[in-house]
C-alpha cells in the first residue's frame, strides 16, 4: 500500500494529474521550490508507489551524469605549525565529500539535473550523504554494498589551510564494474553528459568512454590523482573533455612542466590523443585550456582574498567548465568560470560553496 503523503507531494501529484506532460521546472515554478527539490520529491513518489516507473522524469528532462566517488569528507584543522611526530592541537568537521558526489552537488546547485552513480556501505556515512546530497542529484542509482564501508577521505589542513596529509579509503569504488553499470545503459542514452571520476576501475572507465563514443554521447573524465592516472582509458579518441592537473599530466607523460611552454605541450599532447578539450590547471599559476578549433589559451587565476579551506576546489573548477560548456560559451569564457568557483569555494570552509547558483556565478563572472 502506498505510503502517506506529505503536503508539497500531493500537490505534485494533483499537478501531474491534472497534466501528466508538466515538466519539472513548471512544477518548481508553481510551488515555489527548486528544480532538484521536485527531482528528489518525484523520487520519492516512486519510491512510495504513487508513480509507477520512471518514464515521466525521463521524457521531459536530460540529466548529467556523474559516476564514481561520493564518500564522508573528514577535516581536522591544525591550529598553529603543523608538527610531526607529536599531537597537534586541532579542530575536526566533517560533511559530504567525493569527486563525482561534489561535481553533481556543484551542478545541482547550478540548477542542472543531475543523477549520481556510485557505490556505498549501508552505514551511518552513507545516511549522511545522503541527507546532504538528496536536494542536489537523484541518488536512485547509487548501489548499497551492506559488507563494504562507505568511502571516506581523511584530511589534515595547516592553519592556512593548505593540505598536510589525507587518508583515503576507497575501496568501495572497485564495486563500480562494466557489470553494474550495464543495467543503466537505457539511462546513459538519454543523458545530456557523462561525467566519470578516475575512482572508477579502469576496465569500467574504457567501458564508459566506449559507450559514449558509440553512442554519439559527451564524455568527461576527472582524473583525481596522479596515482590514478594509470586507470585512465587506452584509447582517449572521442572523450570530449579531460580535466586534469599539471601533477597528473606530469605522471601521464612521464615529463616535467617547467614552464609556460612544456605546459602548453601537454596540453597539445593530450589533444593529439583525440580528447576534444583539455584543461591543466597548475594552482596559483591559473590554468591552460585548448582545443583543436579555438586554439591554447593560459587562464590567469582569480585571487582568493582569504584562503579558509582548499578542498573541493578543484570540483569546483571542474563543474563551472562543465556548466558554462553545456551553456555554450566560449572556451574563455568557460576557463575563466572555473577559476572563479575555484576562487569562491577556496574562501568558503564548505566542499561545495553553499551560496552556488547559476545567477551567482553569473554575477561572480561579472565583477
Amino acid at each position: 500500500m502506498p505510503e502517506k503523503l506529505t503536503e508539497k507531494e500531493q500537490l505534485i501529484l494533483d499537478l501531474i494529474r491534472k497534466n501528466p506532460y508538466i515538466s519539472q521546472q513548471e512544477l518548481a515554478q508553481n510551488l515555489e521550490l527548486s528544480r532538484p527539490s521536485i527531482a528528489n520529491m518525484i523520487s520519492g513518489l516512486i519510491k512510495k508507489g504513487h508513480i509507477l516507473g520512471r518514464a515521466y522524469i525521463l521524457s521531459e528532462s536530460q540529466h548529467v551524469i556523474c559516476i564514481g566517488g561520493a564518500n564522508i569528507d573528514r577535516k581536522f584543522h591544525i591550529q598553529g605549525q603543523a608538527q610531526l611526530g607529536t599531537s597537534n592541537p586541532s579542530y575536526a568537521t566533517q560533511n559530504a565529500g567525493g569527486v563525482a558526489r561534489n561535481i553533481a552537488e556543484n551542478l545541482g546547485r547550478l540548477g542542472l539535473e543531475v543523477s549520481l552513480i556510485s557505490a556505498a556501505g549501508a552505514d551511518k556515512d552513507w545516511t549522511i550523504i545522503e541527507d546532504s546530497s538528496a536536494s542536489y542529484m537523484n541518488l536512485e542509482t547509487v548501489s548499497k554494498f551492506p559488507e563494504k564501508a562507505t568511502g571516506s577521505y581523511t584530511a589534515v589542513l595547516d592553519s592556512n589551510g593548505e593540505l598536510v596529509i589525507a587518508l583515503a579509503d576507497m575501496d568501495v569504488y572497485e564495486a563500480i564494474t562494466p557489470e553494474l553499470l550495464r543495467k543503466h545503459e537505457g539511462f546513459f542514452t538519454q543523458s545530456k553528459c557523462i561525467i566519470v571520476d578516475l575512482n572508477c576501475p579502469k576496465e569500467t572507465v574504457q567501458y564508459l568512454c566506449h559507450f559514449a563514443k558509440s553512442h554519439n554521447l559527451p564524455i568527461v573524465l576527472i582524473p583525481v590523482s596522479s596515482p590514478k592516472m594509470n586507470r585512465l582509458p587506452d584509447e582517449l579518441d572521442g572523450v570530449t573533455w579531460l580535466i586534469t592537473n599539471r601533477d597528473e599530466s606530469e605522471t601521464y607523460f612521464q615529463h616535467e612542466i617547467k614552464n609556460d611552454s612544456d605546459w602548453k605541450n601537454a596540453v597539445e599532447k593530450w589533444l593529439s590523443l583525440g580528447i576534444s578539450n583539455v584543461v591543466i590547471t597548475n594552482g596559483k599559476e591559473g590554468s591552460m585550456v585548448g582545443n583543436k578549433e579555438e586554439g591554447i589559451f593560459h587562464v590567469l587565476p582569480i585571487e582568493a582574498k582569504e584562503i579558509v579551506d582548499v578542498t573541493g576546489a578543484g570540483d569546483a573548477f571542474s563543474s563551472a567548465v562543465i556548466y558554462s560548456w553545456l551553456e555554450g560559451r566560449t572556451l574563455l569564457e568557460i576557463a575563466k568560470a572555473g577559476s572563479i568557483n575555484a576562487s569562491k569555494t577556496l574562501q568558503s570552509p564548505y566542499t561545495v560553496r553553499q551560496d552556488l547558483s547559476a545567477e551567482q556565478l553569473l554575477k561572480d563572472m561579472g565583477e
